[in-house]
């Protein structure tokens, strides 16, 4: 398996490994990586996954795009040990919410969000190509409120990795927060950095483009940027596609969306084979994404808070590797329309580019009110409580599905304890921590609250960040 880079102008392009891949997160062009080409799941495959656990199918999923990086004995032990301790047996269970509608729980990992399904992977590839090499990784990251504690959480105590997590100042659930900044592991650090997401994920892209220092401390990042993340994601799409009947039918999703991280993994399902229904794109009140895909403009607004903060983006990163595929995977095209994107505001897209993208995915905003009507009408109905994003996942599928007929799964991306103030003023019932975290806010925080300033950021990164040996590609 070979991984180009989404703005790579060369022909033939330049070809990376796994490994190369996992540890550099972001190409030095600035792109996303990619797979060369995508592995196929035929019918045959899918028809022997029913029955199999969430682990087994995971190692057979992943297989192909890990390559020769690791042993295969070494990768099933590795995948096993990351779902050992989830919550569920079955990691990622599915339930009926009414004819025709599930809902998929991705919260029952060590942080309670959809993010620990790929991060307790990822850490541990870090972990054991780094430790192989005799390398240490410089983790950095943005987070708009779950992915900062899944990478704590699966990087902390870690020789090989120091990690830093930048997220919004106040724009994150008290939650959200506190399971990142009450680690007290020496080779974790939290960032409040004084702006939106969008500030933070800038950051994290300027250091990666800033190549001395990029090199000094040897950046990696575990963002959705990382295609192992993407990897991981599509995981949990073929597992609950094969529970509800696949390959004998399609099932399609309804998936809650900032980033495009989350329903990337789908649409990479999918490519890959998976039989797939509507793939539906929700969205909260910022809505580019929603924009783009009903009206054909993406054009970068102000960001606004909401009830679901982990979406509260305007520029999608993942969207990048759609764009990819959309402009004929012409890295040139791309590299200059996402330079526009970034000058202009406005991303380039012809009509042929925003009808085959239409053909893709249908979308829908979900704003505040009709968030909390939601979380109300499904306890009234099922008894179940949603956290807000699962809520636009619902919602999203209620309005956009178009054929009722197909099973549609609705992702639950977080447990709703992360997000009690918005449940509560929902349904008057404020949902609790599980035991382990029960004193989570009473446990002593560690964070540094500084400027949305690169020269600042970099500098206490460089005053923190143990010496690295080696470097990463």
């Amino acid at each position: 398996m070979s991984y180009i880079s989404t703005r790579d102008a060369q022909t033939p392009p330049h070809r990376l490994s796994f490994e190369e891949v996992l540890l550099a997160g972001l190409a030095r062009d600035g792109g996303l990586y990619v797979p060369e080409a995508l592995p196929q799941l035929f019918a045959p495959t899918l028809a022997k996954f029913s029955g199999r656990s969430y682990a087994e199918i995971a190692v057979r999923v992943m297989e192909p795009f890990v390559g020769d990086a690791l042993p295969a004995d070494k990768l099933r032990a590795l995948v096993e040990d990351a779902y050992r301790g989830f919550g569920h047996e079955a990691v990622a269970p599915l339930k009926q919410l009414g004819p025709s509608l599930w809902l998929l729980e991705l919260f029952h990992g060590p942080t309670l969000a959809f993010k620990d399904y790929a991060l307790q992977v990822v850490g541990r590839l870090f972990d054991a190509v780094l430790s192989r090499r005799g390398e240490r990784v410089t983790i950095v990251g943005a987070t708009s409120g779950d992915t900062g504690s899944a990478a704590i959480e699966a990087c902390r105590d870690l020789d090989t990795v120091d990690i830093f997590i930048l997220y919004p100042e106040g724009r994150v659930s008290e939650v959200q927060r506190r399971q990142m900044t009450t680690v007290a592991s020496a080779n974790v650090h939290t960032i409040a950095v004084q702006g939106t997401f969008d500030d933070c994920q800038d950051l994290v892209k300027a250091m990666f483009a800033d190549e001395p220092f990029r090199d000094a401390h040897n950046l990696s990042a575990v963002n959705s940027i990382n295609w192992a993340r993407i990897m991981a994601q599509i995981v949990y799409y073929v597992t609950t596609a094969v529970a509800l009947g696949a390959p004998s039918r399609p099932v399609g999703f309804s998936v809650p969306t900032g980033n495009f991280g989350n329903v990337y993994a789908a649409h990479a399902a999918r490519r890959m084979g998976l039989p797939m229904g509507e793939v539906i794109v929700g969205t909260n009140r910022n809505d580019i994404l929603a924009r783009f895909l009903n009206e054909g403009s993406m054009t970068i607004t102000g960001v606004e808070p909401s009830l679901s903060p982990s979406m509260d983006i305007q520029v999608s990163s993942n969207f990048e590797r759609l764009y990819h595929e959309l402009v004929g995977r012409d890295g040139k095209s791309v590299s200059s329309a996402f330079t526009e994107f970034r000058s202009s505001g406005t991303l380039p897209a012809t009509e042929r580019q925003w009808r085959d993208a239409q053909a893709l995915f249908a979308a829908q905003r979900i704003d505040d009110e009709a968030t909390k009507a939601t979380i109300r009408e499904v306890y009234r109905t099922t008894g179940e409580l949603l956290d807000p994003h699962s809520a636009i996942a619902v919602a999203a599928a209620q309005k956009a599905r178009r054929y009722p007929s197909v099973p549609m799964v609705a992702l639950a991306t977080a447990h709703p304890a992360k997000f009690p103030d918005a449940v509560e003023a929902a349904v008057g019932i404020r949902p609790k921590l599980p035991s382990r975290m029960a004193d989570l806010l009473e446990r002593k925080e560690r964070t540094t609250v500084l400027p949305n300033d690169l020269a600042t950021v970099e500098a206490f990164l460089r005053e923190r960040a143990r010496p690295v040996s080696g470097r990463a590609a």
